[in-house]
């Protein structure tokens, strides 16, 4: 038996242009559901597309300035065209993730009448597995001056509506099953918000990620001589909430969550 190896590494990738920074214009969310704008919304907060034209200055002003916010990420940007490079290439480029603006409904922006109230926050759907209906609520969000208010809830409980509701029913759904959620174990909110909305804690995965070393201090010692010698790596804490526990009750808790 005879056999060959060919494979050579991909070249690196080269920079984005200004223009492909911003997505094409209009810009194409690129995305395989049907966004149902309903069903994204309440009374207080909405779900809009994340479009970086619209968008992305005002995110930067709120967390360029702060990268503490980013402590308990496995990643985390120094500059705005690498958030962008990101959101281009890991997202709007993949047709089955997405990343959505948080609108606060009730506090108005009068410098963005159209934008129907205030930039609060991001969210995303992120390592979505089509086949088997499932994703991630993933890169949580809110900027610190809406925090301690309804937006943080809202925004988890809009997607949960959108991603576990079948599209028969009155507020349509995409019909998965699987809804994950991921968090550093040292982050007690994140993981206090998930589980008071209904996720279920189902245990931690060691060595999910090798932290790049501006968040080094968030991990512990990795194995000398591997690949990533001299890096720290962090665990993640796994939650989830599924279509059974949505029937059986989710579905109600954040219904009064909404409103």
């Amino acid at each position: 038996m005879s056999y060959v190896n060919n494979y050579q590494p991909a070249p690196p990738l080269p920079p984005l242009s200004e223009s492909e920074l911003y997505g094409p214009e209009p810009y194409d969310i690129n995305f395989s559901y049907p966004l149902h704008e309903n069903t994204l919304q309440n009374e207080r907060t909405k779900l809009v597309p994340f479009v970086p034209s619209a968008h992305a200055e005002n995110y930067w002003k709120h967390v360029g300035s702060n990268p503490e916010l980013f402590r308990y990420y496995p990643y985390t940007f120094s500059e705005l065209s690498g958030f962008l490079t990101f959101l281009e290439r890991r997202l709007r480029q993949n047709p089955h993730d997405i990343f959505f603006a948080v609108i606060d409904k009730t506090r108005p922006d009068p410098t963005r009448p159209d934008q129907g109230g205030s930039f609060a926050g991001v969210v995303g759907l992120f390592h979505t597995n089509p086949a088997n209906l499932s994703t991630e609520i993933a890169y949580v969000l809110v900027f610190p001056e809406f925090r301690g208010s309804h937006v943080a809830k809202d925004m988890i409980g809009l997607l949960l509506r959108y991603t576990l509701e079948l599209p028969s029913a009155p507020l349509p759904g995409i019909g998965f099953r699987r809804v994950h959620w991921s968090a550093h174990p040292k982050n007690a909110a994140s993981i206090g918000l998930a589980q008071r909305m209904g996720f279920t804690k189902e245990g931690t995965t060691l060595w999910m990620w090798v932290l790049p070393d501006v968040l080094k201090k968030e991990g512990r010692p990795g194995r000398i001589g591997d690949a990533a010698s001299g890096k720290t790596g962090r665990d993640t804490v796994c939650l989830s909430l599924c279509w059974d526990e949505w029937e059986n009750g989710a579905r109600e808790r954040v219904q009064k969550v909404l409103g």
